[in-house]
């Protein structure tokens, strides 16, 4: 289900959207209108669930990359934002960037990134509030640097007590990692639930550097 803006949408109604289950979108990068949506198929991440295999575990356990969050905010959405070989059209325009620029500043937006040789190669960015974490993009520019940041995301989140990870929508790439898709009457059940619960995302201080066999060990 999808409406078309018809008032400013500001933070604090971004927010209130998300607690009840919906997000806004565009249609393109060069549109400056947003709508919303609250799809009747919802996409989460069973914090339990997330399928790591044997080669993305050796990955992480590597410190191939160092991770990071909310270092560079800028720096993930315009990575999420531009495009590439599996995101061929994007949907962030800047009135979005704006916005959750503004969250971040709020402390409702973070990022997980993933670095290597003092470059940004990946990572992604969302929104908490209470024990549910709204993901809304990820990117890479080097392989697999954007599965080790939700390593890393889930990890953190599971140490910090959420209760729900929302990804939106499930495609063939997200499910292969444990993602599924649940009816929108139960998700707004598992949000009403998980809003009421409290989940520290600085349970590791962000400043800490979180080793990859530290992230793996809190997913057992």
């Amino acid at each position: 289900m999808s409406t078309n803006q018809s008032f400013e949408i500001t933070p604090q109604v971004l927010l209130r959207a998300y607690s009840i289950g919906m997000f806004p979108m565009a249609d393109s990068a060069d549109d400056p209108t947003l709508f919303w949506v609250d799809p009747e198929q919802r996409g989460v991440f069973p914090l339990d669930g997330l399928i790591v295999s044997r080669s993305l575990a050796k990955l992480v356990r590597s410190d191939r990359f160092e991770m990071r969050v909310d270092y560079d905010f800028d720096g993930v959405i315009s990575g999420c934002a531009g495009g590439g070989s599996e995101r061929p059209k994007t949907w962030i325009n800047e009135r979005i960037r704006k916005l959750y620029r503004e969250l971040f500043q709020r402390g409702f937006a973070h990022t997980v990134e993933a670095w290597r040789e003092g470059k940004l190669v990946g990572g992604l960015y969302g929104v908490q509030m209470g024990g549910v974490f709204f993901g809304e993009s990820m990117f890479h520019t080097e392989r697999d640097a954007s599965k080790v940041a939700l390593v890393h995301l889930v990890a953190r989140l599971r140490t910090a007590g959420a209760t729900l990870l929302d990804t939106q929508f499930v495609t063939p790439h997200l499910q292969s990692l444990g993602a599924v898709e649940i009816p929108r009457a139960e998700f707004h059940r598992r949000l009403d639930d998980a809003l009421g619960s409290a989940a520290d995302f600085y349970v590791w201080p962000k400043d800490e550097r979180v080793s990859g066999a530290q992230a793996l060990a809190a997913l057992k």
